[in-house]
């Protein structure tokens, strides 16, 4: 589910942030991180955990000390990426979202919804972007061109 995981997370995040400076691409690269990460086993696994959220925010925390500008725009991956397991309802899993809590062996599960399910989501995210590009004029060219270079928006 791409449009449901990049046009949310985006929507979010400028409705909880409202900062312009923040690099919006990596909150999309960290929202579609999880699926692109756990698609080899079929299932939410390691990249679907707290843990591994947390352990990319220590990462980008730890090795970003002193330089404040690459941190604040590497903060917005674990942001991402704390966005997808929001959306996909993971705390409904909790032997998943707490691994290794309660085991290391994963449950069995789908990645993906089914079909009628997936396919309402990417409509909802179809949205949601339809939504950010008129909200920041990413329909002009120029705009669209700083904001695809950048990540930044003109709000």
């Amino acid at each position: 589910m791409i449009l449901w995981h990049a046009g949310l997370s985006l929507a979010i995040v400028w409705n909880v942030f409202r900062d312009p400076a923040l690099d919006h691409r990596l909150v999309v690269a960290g929202a579609l991180l999880p699926d692109a990460a756990d698609a080899a086993f079929g299932r939410p696994a390691y990249a679907h955990t707290l843990a591994a959220a947390v352990a990319v925010l220590v990462a980008v925390m730890g090795g970003t000390q002193g330089r404040r500008p690459v941190r604040r725009r590497l903060l917005a991956l674990p942001i991402g990426m704390l966005l997808h397991l929001v959306l996909d309802g993971i705390w409904t899993k909790p032997k998943v979202l707490f691994w290794p809590l309660f085991g290391t062996a994963f449950p069995p599960g789908r990645l993906f919804p089914p079909l009628p399910l997936a396919l309402a989501g990417e409509l909802a995210g179809a949205w949601a972007l339809a939504w950010f590009v008129w909200r920041f004029g990413l329909a002009d060219r120029e705009r669209r061109r700083d904001f695809l270079r950048s990540g930044r928006l003109a709000a």
